[in-house]
């Protein structure tokens, strides 16, 4: 993790620009912080400012205005080559840093008044190849479910159950289901809010079976010894083994273990993939709206939401064979 007390001061006023105005979410500032001190510690090798090549080892408290004002696209261009170079960076990769840089030097150039003319103003993203995602098939995601459901020897199988229930059946994310609490959930109403990406809050209406795993999960949740639980509004729905929150890695190996127990191939899903699995299961057999899919995913554009639109070979073969020609 990188130290805000090693960043120079306009790093940091962005930084707290992005919580306080943008609304990024922690996540996302951490994200800023690492692309802006490679991109910043890039431009002192760059313009030969230091002789040190280790990234670990080069200081940029010192990175003053004058040399902000040196840097022009070409200068962007550069770092991102050595990112391709260097560091076999993948177009996905370089995006999220273009995305980055191109937000910092907007915010220098006209909320901070940093800089006059901003060199990241005509900066292109690299194109990204588009490629289907990687998901259970229905039978899969039935085999995972009724394996971790009936594991006798799991002491946490209603917990894990219910995991993975949430996951296939609401496409959540992993930050997303983590920072569940109980006070989130209605069972009245069968609905849950959830906070997704940039803060931004949405609801999750639950089907039948994530309100009896939720249910079968709450029953033997733990009551006493709870840690960091001073204000019932903090209440981690999913508790570890230590009673505390569960961690992102621990959700993880969960899962992980979950695949093997059902032989499936864990180096090849993950808790992404469940999202996606969800995602395509609801739009090939739910018929699903791609605005309600949207919405449920929590997507700010249609677009990521339409890689889930992709359709299966069975149905390509469909396709043909009801074609009326086929005679």
């Amino acid at each position: 993790m990188i130290n805000p007390d090693q960043n120079p001061e306009f790093v940091n006023s962005f930084l707290d620009y992005s919580i306080t105005i943008l609304n990024k979410s922690a996540n996302s500032v951490k994200e800023y912080n690492y692309d802006l001190n490679m991109f910043l510690k890039y431009m002192k090798i760059h313009f030969k400012l230091t002789n040190e090549t280790d990234f670990n080892k080069i200081y940029i408290k010192d990175f003053s205005i004058e040399t902000l004002k040196r840097i022009k696209l070409d200068d962007i261009h550069s770092f991102l080559s050595y990112l391709a170079l260097n560091k076999n960076a993948k177009p996905a990769t370089r995006a999220r840093k273009i995305s980055t840089i191109r937000i910092f030097f907007s915010y220098l150039s006209q909320k901070a008044n940093i800089l006059k003319d901003n060199p990241a103003q005509n900066l292109e993203t690299p194109k990204l190849d588009k490629r289907l995602p990687k998901y259970l098939s229905l039978d899969d995601s039935r085999k995972l479910l009724d394996v971790s459901k009936n594991d006798e020897n799991d002491e946490n199988k209603e917990r894990d159950f219910a995991i993975l229930t949430l996951f296939l059946n609401c496409g959540l994310r992993l930050s997303e289901l983590v920072s569940i609490n109980l006070k989130d959930i209605d069972f009245n109403d069968c609905k849950m809010n959830v906070v997704g990406k940039g803060n931004k809050e949405r609801t999750i209406y639950l089907n039948n079976a994530c309100i009896k795993a939720l249910k079968n999960y709450i029953e033997v949740r733990p009551k006493e010894g709870v840690k960091n639980d001073f204000k019932a509004s903090n209440k981690a729905l999913f508790l570890s083994k230590r009673r505390e929150r569960i961690s992102n890695r621990t959700v993880q190996y969960i899962v992980e273990k979950e695949l093997r127990k059902a032989g499936l191939d864990a180096s090849k899903y993950s808790t992404h993939k469940l999202r996606h699995t969800a995602a395509t299961l609801m739009y090939q057999y739910g018929q699903v709206d791609i605005r309600a899919l949207q919405e449920l995913l929590g997507h700010k554009s249609i677009s990521t939401t339409e890689i889930y639109t992709h359709v299966s070979n069975e149905q390509v073969r469909n396709a043909v064979d009801v074609n009326p020609l086929n005679t």
